[in-house]
């Protein structure tokens, strides 16, 4: 008996930490099951149970549970197993809109390129792993080259399929694709979910600075902002802002979703405004001085002079 399933899911889903609502498109999943023979005083009714979560936009097909392992490769890097599946447009960034849950804007465009993906709780960790960078790589498929691509996690994936392994990652249509052979792109996203290596390295955004946006919305009572490009751990834990005020001190600002973080003040702010941020991996600190302007507009970017170093 050959029996071949091919699942398309289409999900429309309004997220609250987002504060915006998705459509993701999943790819199909082929799966093929070879002929089995069965003795006369045998039944021959074979049942397959397909599982599907609908409640979350990064989802896709739910098999048995993948383990976990780490082993050393001579490339220096500590490797884990994981799962991928993708979703979005098959050469796409991933969410129709090119940002995600953390954030970022345009990530279809450089220096993101589209290698983005979304992270489960593990890989997410509530926004805070937001800008983290990783290698991952695939080996299990014809199709698969076995060299790693870096990719920036942009986006969360938290429920169905992306509960169901230790560590997975919802790939933008690009990222998945990147891990084929030259020319086998397609083939390998037709393969639906499969199992990965990934890697934690450091982010290098190669000629860029840490970068403010500062979010819709600010006024002189309540600062919101994106932090943008930071080498190294990519991560942040802590982000505070010391106000050009005699006797100012260093205010902690409240993560608001993904990597925006705000501050509700009780006065009216004055800036110029430091920024200082402390990454979440290894606790780094970086000063960027006056880098938002007393003047400054909303839905802008503010580059700063200061980067982390490349290095986790």
């Amino acid at each position: 008996m050959k029996i071949v399933m091919s699942i398309n899911s289409l999900l429309h889903m309004p997220n609250n930490s987002q504060l915006t609502s998705h459509i993701f498109s999943h790819t199909s999943i082929l799966s093929e099951f070879p002929p089995m023979a069965l003795s006369l005083s045998a039944s021959f009714a074979t049942l397959a149970l397909i599982s599907l979560a609908l409640l979350n936009p990064c989802i896709a097909f739910k098999p048995k549970k993948l383990m976990n392992y780490s082993s050393d490769y001579s490339d220096g890097l500590s490797w884990l197993s994981g799962s991928a599946t993708w979703y979005g447009a098959p050469t796409g960034a991933g969410p129709d809109d090119n940002g995600g849950g953390c954030g970022f804007k345009n990530v279809n465009l450089p220096p993101f390129n589209s290698l983005t993906s979304c992270g489960n709780t593990a890989i997410f960790k509530g926004g805070k792993g937001c800008g983290s960078c990783y290698q991952v790589k695939c080996t299990g498929h014809p199709a698969c080259s076995g060299n790693p691509s870096t990719i920036v996690v942009t986006d969360e994936c938290l429920y169905g399929i992306c509960s169901d392994a230790n560590y997975h990652f919802d790939m933008s249509g690009t990222t998945f694709g990147s891990m084929a052979t030259p020319g086998q792109e397609d083939a390998l996203r037709h393969a639906g979910r499969m199992a990965i290596h990934f890697a934690r390295v450091p982010c290098n955004y190669q000629g860029l600075n840490v970068a403010f946006h500062v979010e819709e919305g600010s006024n002189p009572m309540y600062l919101a902002i994106l932090v943008e490009y930071a080498n190294g751990d990519g991560d942040l834990s802590l982000v505070e802002v010391l106000e050009n005020t005699p006797g100012a001190t260093w205010t902690p600002l409240r993560q608001s979703w993904g990597a925006i973080w705000r501050l509700d003040s009780s006065h009216a702010l004055q800036g110029p405004f430091s920024v200082r941020l402390t990454t979440l991996t290894s606790g780094k600190t970086l000063v960027a001085e006056n880098v938002i302007p007393a003047d400054y507009v909303p839905n802008t970017v503010y580059q700063s002079a200061v980067q982390f170093s490349p290095v986790l």
